[in-house]
Order: structure tokens, then C-alpha cells, then sequence
């Protein structure tokens, strides 16, 4: 497994953008785990990531991004248009970032928050570590 995102697993709209990938990655490389789980805290502390981080995850090899970082590396390999959001990575990531605590700070108040993490639908249980 060379590709995980880590994401909020009580977060709308995480879930949503969990769902979203699932359906665009036609390549099956990405797998997933919450923020919340024990695998997700186990890779934050081996990658040496405060558990309190306010982003995405992406973890691709020994390699981990954050923030708009990561979720323009991780649409490069959706399938469809999605992966030419990608040319925004010229922009420098320090103004690309603002955009993204806009959203990410205002995400529960905007989507709403879950009790609990989302359960997955069984054919796609295997891509979620535990």
C-alpha cells in the first residue's frame, strides 16, 4: 500500500470527498483510514504528524502531504478531468493553503459532523485499514 489518505472520519464533508475518490480512482491505488482509527494514528506517529493536524493525509511511500498538497496530488490520479486540477501546484502552496483552512476550518460548522466515523459498503471494505 503505497498510497493512503488519511481523513476525518466525523467530517461531511471528508466522508463525501472519501466517496468521491473511491468513484474516480479507477485505479484502485488509493486506501484509507480516519484520522480517529488506530491505523490512522499509528501512521501519523510513525510519519512523526501531530494527531492534532487539521488536514488530509496523503502518505505515499515514506513520503507524507498535507492540505492542498495532498489533495492535488491525490486528483492526478483520478480518472476523468479531475487530474488536471493537478496544474494548480505551480501555484505556491502558501496561497493555495488559504483557500484550504477557509474550508477546512469551516467544515463542520458548513456540512455538518457525524457521531461516528462512516462504516464502508463491503466492496469497498478492503480498501479502509483498520
Amino acid at each position: 500500500m503505497n498510497h493512503i489518505i488519511l481523513f476525518d472520519g466525523v467530517c461531511h464533508f471528508c466522508n463525501s470527498s472519501v466517496q468521491f475518490i473511491l468513484k474516480k480512482d479507477s485505479k484502485q491505488m488509493y486506501h484509507f483510514a480516519s484520522l480517529q482509527s488506530e491505523a490512522g494514528k499509528s501512521l501519523l506517529k510513525k510519519h512523526g504528524i501531530p494527531e492534532d493536524i487539521n488536514s488530509i493525509v496523503l502518505i505515499e511511500g515514506d513520503q507524507y502531504y498535507t492540505k492542498s498538497s495532498a489533495a492535488l496530488r491525490v486528483c492526478r490520479n483520478l480518472s476523468g478531468a479531475y487530474r488536471f486540477l493537478y496544474i494548480f501546484k505551480v501555484i505556491p502552496a502558501p496561497i493555495r493553503d488559504i483557500f484550504y483552512h477557509i474550508i477546512a476550518n469551516n467544515r463542520y460548522k458548513w456540512f455538518g459532523k457525524q457521531e461516528s466515523c462512516m462504516l464502508p459498503s463491503p466492496d469497498v471494505r478492503k480498501r479502509f485499514l483498520d
